[in-house]
């Protein structure tokens, strides 16, 4: 049978990236942590962690963590008949693209994890990566652009994020005065969020234009639109993110008759608990204020 201490110290190096800062969060020393995690790897006969060049789990150790994390999750439905197990506020770690997070996810889960006490540990991942984050056991539920969800895990379609091109007046007058012509798109700049993010590559490719482009790099969403604010470039922004900068005239769409639609799906464990469930029942009640509707998708699992 799996010690659930030495899972403990092994969800808290990862959790807190480090040995050092895994044992300050369990009131341990350095040197204990470490001799739990041997003395686990010793058990198993196989390492759970990969410690260079960079601190992270094995397969073994991701599926390790996974386990753990669901453990928590179901002993936290116990704790009206078990008080003993723990705290009741629920600590969750999800996966969320950086868009989201700027737009609908506060408003829609706010009210939510306030009433049911649930602390959250949100790591900020781009919509077509975030699922990694899932399979390798790091986060209970994340949002994707994937639908087909990994093995022990449900996924529920939400709807799409509509993005525009969007840039200053400044800008579209400075470089594309004959419109979004090949020419002006080889030397415009665009933003980019980041090196996962392939949504200028998608509306070039829309307009038939293929070719490198310069572009900034830029991994935030504010500071996304106050490049573009600046008539640095011109790049894609959810239209619900700027509804008064396009009001105000700050930005200008360079093509109102086009834009593109970015599914957005939850996904989340099995056999996650109830309080993954009625996160769940909250997201599918209420993301349709925010997202745009796109045809019915069975959940799968």
């Amino acid at each position: 049978m799996l010690d659930y201490k030495l899972l403990q110290a092994l969800a808290a190096v990862i959790d807190q990236s480090g040995f050092e800062r895994g044992a300050k969060h369990l009131g341990l020393t350095q040197s204990a942590v470490s001799q739990r995690i041997k003395l686990l790897e010793a058990r198993l006969g196989q390492p759970v962690l990969v410690r260079a060049p960079k601190l992270a789990p094995t397969a073994l150790g991701r599926r390790l963590l996974n386990h753990v994390q669901q453990v928590r999750l179901l002993e936290h439905d116990l704790l009206d008949q078990v008080p003993a197990l723990g705290e009741r506020e629920q600590r969750l770690r999800l996966a969320i693209n950086a868009d989201s997070l700027a737009t609908w996810w506060s408003p829609v889960t706010g009210a939510f994890c306030r009433d049911q006490g649930i602390l959250l540990d949100l790591v900020v991942e781009d919509q077509d990566v975030a699922l990694k984050r899932m399979r390798d056991g790091e986060v209970a539920g994340c949002i994707c652009a994937t639908p087909r969800p990994v093995q022990g895990a449900r996924q529920h379609p939400l709807g799409n994020m509509r993005y525009r091109a969007l840039a200053s007046p400044d800008y579209v007058t400075r470089h594309f005065p004959r419109g979004l012509d090949h020419a002006a798109l080889r030397e415009a700049p665009a933003i980019v969020f980041g090196p996962d993010d392939r949504l200028q590559h998608r509306y070039l490719e829309m307009r038939g234009f293929q070719e490198p482009f310069p572009h900034h790099l830029c991994p935030s969403s504010e500071g996304f639109i106050r490049l573009a604010q600046a008539g640095m470039g011109y790049g894609l922004i959810p239209e619900r993110q700027v509804a008064r900068e396009l009001a105000e005239g700050t930005l200008v769409d360079l093509d109102p008759t086009s834009f593109i639609d970015v599914p957005l799906y939850w996904h989340h464990w099995r056999h996650g608990g109830q309080m993954l469930e009625a996160l769940t029942g909250h997201l599918l009640r209420h993301c349709g204020e925010w997202l745009t509707p796109f045809a019915a998708e069975p959940a799968t699992s």
